[in-house]
This record gives C-alpha cells, structure tokens and sequence, in this order.
C-alpha cells in the first residue's frame, strides 16, 4: 500500500473511532437522564425558596429574578440580564444573592460563606438553581442584550474568553476554541461558536454523575480558572458574571433543556 493510502486509511480510522465515542457518550447521557436525581435538587430547592430566613425572617418568594417579584416561570431563559436596582448585570445567583442580602437582611459574608456544595451536603445556591432553572424547560434563551450595560458585559466576557494569562498563559480557548477537541474522551467544545453554545448553555445548571454533585455556572466558571492555575475570581464577580453573559448570548434561541446531567 502507498504511503499516500496509510494516511488515509488512517485518517478514516481515527474519524470512524471519534464517530463511536460520540455515539456511546450520547448513549450514556440518555441513560444517566433516565435516572437523574436533578428533580430532588429542585424540591430541595423549592424549600429553600419558601424558607423565612436571615435577621428578617422573610422567605425569597418576593425576589424580583427579572420579570416580576416572586414570578419564577421563564425567569431563568431571560438571565443574565441588567437589574435597575443593583445597577449591574446579574446571572440567576448574583441576583439570588442580591435578595438574600436586600430582601433577608442576610450579610454577603454569611451568604457566600458555602456557594459550593459537595456530594453529601450540597450548597444553597445549587438547589435553588435547580428550582428556578426548571421553570424555564421548554422556553426560548434570551439574555438580556439591549441595555448599555448588557452590552458591555457581552464585550467584556468575550474579550476574557480569548485572553490569555496566568501562570500556564491559558485562555477559555486553549480548552475551547478548535472543534473535535477532547480530553479523556471528554468533548471541549468550541463555545464561541453558537451551533456548541446553544447545547451547552440549555443544559446547565446540571448534576454531574461522576463526582455525585448538581453544579451551577458560578461553580463552573471558578473551577475552569482554578484548572488554569489562575486566582479564583470572587462569587458573583463582573468577570464570571461577563463570561456567562458571553456564553449565554452566544447559545441564545435554544428551546431550554435543563437542568441536565454531565458525565
């Protein structure tokens, strides 16, 4: 056989072997889907929701998540978004944040002391996620993008997804800017491109089954900056809060699917 033919035949192998991963990586998912416990974080969550809490004893259910107070249906499809109120572009847990501290009297120190939870003890903030985001199953994403400030977020979040820095002179891209990328049979998708984003961002918040966890954008964003060995951004930063915005907007007019199942 020519050399030219060794290539190809190789080629082929290598295209028909990335074809069968992906195959059985769908087949899983569909299986860990059947079986999710996402529906316990939402009643979990659903709980915390209607808890009186903080030095005012008050629940959340008065917390305005953009379109109205207390009003939870199509609310998570709409975020992030510009908030009058707090002058600023909120994701859903800053603006949970927000209330917790504006309607329960509750400190940002005592709030913000557990934002990430663990397999037999989850966080606050991830059950509430679950509960809010599966209002929004079925409904069009559509980030608030037409303020002044929603457009400064979406500039900002793309100019740090190309960025690169910290110690390893990372950016979002070097995981996540070329197509068929993966990393331990893991697909990195490129998700500055809208047909990668619209997958991703109409799955998450989602339950991870390899580490027992439900995971929420906040937490995602903080670990990928903790995997570049770069500083751990603050919860509810302008920087983590602009890279969701970013990829928000990017997957935008995706029906939403979530909350959804990692491996």
């Amino acid at each position: 056989m020519s050399r030219l033919g060794v290539v190809f035949l190789i080629a082929f192998s290598v295209s028909a072997f990335s074809q069968d991963i992906t195959k059985e990586i769908q087949r899983y998912r569909q299986m860990i889907a059947d079986g999710s416990p996402v529906e316990l974080f939402e009643l979990a969550g659903e709980e915390l929701w209607k808890k009186p809490q903080g030095p005012n004893n008050v629940s959340l259910e008065k917390c305005d998540l953009g379109m109205g107070p207390g009003v939870l249906k199509g609310a998570y499809a709409r975020l992030p978004r510009y908030f009058k109120d707090a002058d600023r572009v909120m994701d859903l847990e800053t603006r949970l944040l927000y209330c917790m501290t504006t309607l329960q009297g509750r400190t940002r120190e005592e709030a913000t002391s557990r934002v990430f939870g663990t397999a037999d003890r989850p966080a606050e903030m991830e059950s509430l996620s679950a509960y809010i985001a599966g209002h929004s199953r079925g409904m069009k994403i559509a980030p608030g993008l037409s303020h002044p400030r929603e457009k400064e977020a979406y500039a900002l979040g793309k100019a740090l997804y190309f960025h690169r820095s910290g110690a390893w002179d990372f950016s979002c891209t070097s995981c996540h800017g070329e197509e068929g990328k993966r990393i331990r049979m893991q697909e990195l998708p490129a998700l500055h491109k809208p047909d990668y984003a619209r997958a991703v961002v109409a799955t998450w918040p989602a339950y991870r089954v390899s580490t027992s966890q439900f995971i929420t954008l906040q937490w995602r964003m903080n670990d990928c900056y903790r995997q570049m060995r770069m500083p751990e951004p603050n919860f509810g930063s302008e920087t983590t809060v602009a890279l969701i915005t970013f990829l928000t907007a990017t997957g935008k007019g995706e029906p939403y699917r979530g909350p959804g199942n990692k491996r």
